[in-house]
């Protein structure tokens, strides 16, 4: 969804008035919020504006489109002023703000310093706009006018280490719970914050998103210092008692069993799991050197032979090809024009079972040169990787499947090394499909829906009766082996090279009774680790 563009209004001659009012979307941990850019626009080589008037103009423009990036860069302390208006953003969720300036006193010549006022108005909930003045600074610095940065331009009495948090309740009481009724989030003087613990720190944003905007009696804005004790209440009133707790999807220990594996890793790690019956997002962890952004359940990375899965469908419904067909697997092997390699060995004449179990390249690479241009794709949205959800508070992108542009790439599509994508949570959608045998809608919550932007329909019984077989073969007698010890496993591997080859992310995509996962490490160069990653966090359920 592109950003909502921006426009200021210019009125009277000494006075500048600029409102600017913007529906704001938010995404989960969103960084920036980028606007598109204006055709032949031109970079600006350093950040500020040449006169007051257009330094204060732009900054409050900026504000109302609620892009804290582009604000903080019209200020002094671009860092600090980003920090402290994302998390402003993040934790009152407005719906719009308005930023209108009432006074600007011009300096006078040569000065190198001006002043004024602006009315904030943030739209919380219905009925509730908090609205107040706001005293500012501008000063020259390298030619170029900037607003000078201090907490107090996001609420007067705010000082250096406070925060304005959201309060609905004057006592703790849980605002998320898990799915079993275990507290993810506690409401009380001071704010929303985390159960202990910290569950699901990828996703606190969206969970307090989500308490923020639901309707209930209690609801206040405070002041808060660095402990989090409230030092002042500035608009609207908590109750005494909380509302009743939203509830999320989440497992809390499914979800503390994933980030437990996701940290015992060394590199970048991440896993995504869902309840093969309901649809429910169990867990979402990414260990520290995966970042903070959640790639888990948007990042689009090459699957690897994690989408044999999608050829095996394809071969299946598509060629009457069944587990025990027979099929070559050669070590090496020119397909069309493209020389095609196993990872150091070969089967010779074997089945798609065994073929599919061990990995083989070349056989799955000469499944797809027999498929139709649009075969693999048609697999693929049959496996809900070309679907598409809007779910509260979280931006997902399962996957990103096309035809092949040519034959060469068709071949490479096969073994997930072409132009084929995927997320840990696509991959956990995939799995889930084929173990349920239904389409499955991801959601987060019980209490709110998924909208279904784009759905799918599964691939037919009989077919995924097929691929099953071949699933379990991998953690019986292939590449999976490393999973045996945590029950009966179905899954797929995938080492997906990228760039200029050097580099290879590692998957494991697959399922044990009603709990699906994706393990996805970036740069491992095997997929090996995310058989072990997969494991510990099965074991640990």
């Amino acid at each position: 969804m592109s950003p909502a563009k921006r426009r200021g209004v210019l009125i009277g001659g000494a006075l500048l008035v600029v409102a600017v009012v913007v529906a704001a979307f938010f995404l989960l941990n969103s960084g920036s919020s980028t606007p598109e850019a204006a055709a032949g626009a031109t970079a600006v080589e350093s950040p500020g504006a040449p006169d007051p008037n257009s330094a204060i103009t732009e900054y409050l423009r900026d504000l109302s489109a609620n892009n804290p990036d582009a604000a903080s860069r019209l200020t002094d302390d671009d860092a600090a002023a980003a920090v402290a208006l994302r998390d402003a953003r993040n934790t009152l969720n407005p719906s719009a703000v308005t930023a209108k300036l009432t006074a600007l006193r011009p300096a006078p010549a040569g000065a190198k310093q001006a002043d004024g006022t602006f009315s904030l108005s943030w739209a919380l909930k219905p009925g509730q706009v908090w609205t107040y003045d706001v005293p500012f600074q501008l000063a020259q610095a390298g030619g170029k006018w900037l607003v000078h940065w201090a907490p107090s331009l996001l609420h007067p009495k705010l000082e250096a280490g406070q925060r304005l948090v959201i309060s609905t309740a004057v006592q703790d009481s849980v605002a998320v719970a898990d799915r079993d009724g275990k507290p993810l989030l506690v409401s009380g003087a001071g704010g929303l914050r985390p159960a202990d613990g910290d569950p699901a720190p990828l996703l606190r944003s969206a969970l307090t998103g989500q308490v923020t905007a639901a309707k209930g009696s209690g609801f206040a804005v405070e002041r808060v210092d660095t402990s989090g004790k409230n030092l002042e209440t500035l608009f609207g009133k908590a109750s005494a008692e909380g509302a009743k707790p939203l509830t999320s999807s989440l497992s809390l220990a499914a979800q503390n069993a994933a980030q437990a594996a996701v940290n015992g890793y060394q590199g970048s790690a991440m896993l995504v799991a869902l309840d093969t019956g309901a649809g429910d997002i169990l867990a979402v962890a990414q260990n520290a050197a995966a970042g903070n952004t959640p790639k888990a359940l948007n990042g689009l990375y090459e699957p690897g032979s994690s989408f044999k899965i999608a050829t095996s469908v394809a071969a299946v419904q598509q060629s009457g090809l069944t587990a025990g067909s027979p099929v070559d697997c050669p070590g090496v092997a020119t397909i069309g024009t493209r020389t095609v390699k196993n990872e150091g060995f070969e089967l010779g004449a074997t089945n798609l079972q065994t073929a599919f179990a061990r990995s083989c390249n070349t056989t799955f690479g000469q499944l797809a040169l027999g498929l139709p241009a649009n075969g693999l794709q048609k697999a693929a949205d049959e496996l809900g990787l070309n679907a598409d959800y809007e779910i509260p508070g979280i931006n997902t992108e399962l996957g990103k499947v096309e035809p092949a542009a040519s034959k060469d790439e068709q071949v490479e599509d096969g073994f997930g090394q072409g132009k084929i994508q995927a997320s840990a949570l696509g991959g956990a959608l995939m799995a889930a499909t084929v173990a349920s045998g239904k389409a499955i809608t991801p959601r987060l919550w019980h209490d709110l829906d998924t909208q279904v932007v784009k759905g799918y329909s599964p691939p037919p019984a009989s077919v995924l009766a097929e691929v099953r077989k071949m699933m379990r073969a991998v953690v019986t007698s292939g590449t999976g082996k490393a999973a045996a010890g945590a029950g009966a496993v179905f899954g797929k591997t995938g080492t997906a090279q990228f760039g200029d080859g050097s580099d290879a992310t590692g998957w494991f995509v697959g399922y044990r009774g009603n709990v699906a996962f994706a393990v996805v490490l970036e740069d491992s160069n095997d997929s090996g680790p995310a058989v072990q990653l997969a494991a510990r966090f099965l074991k640990a359920l």
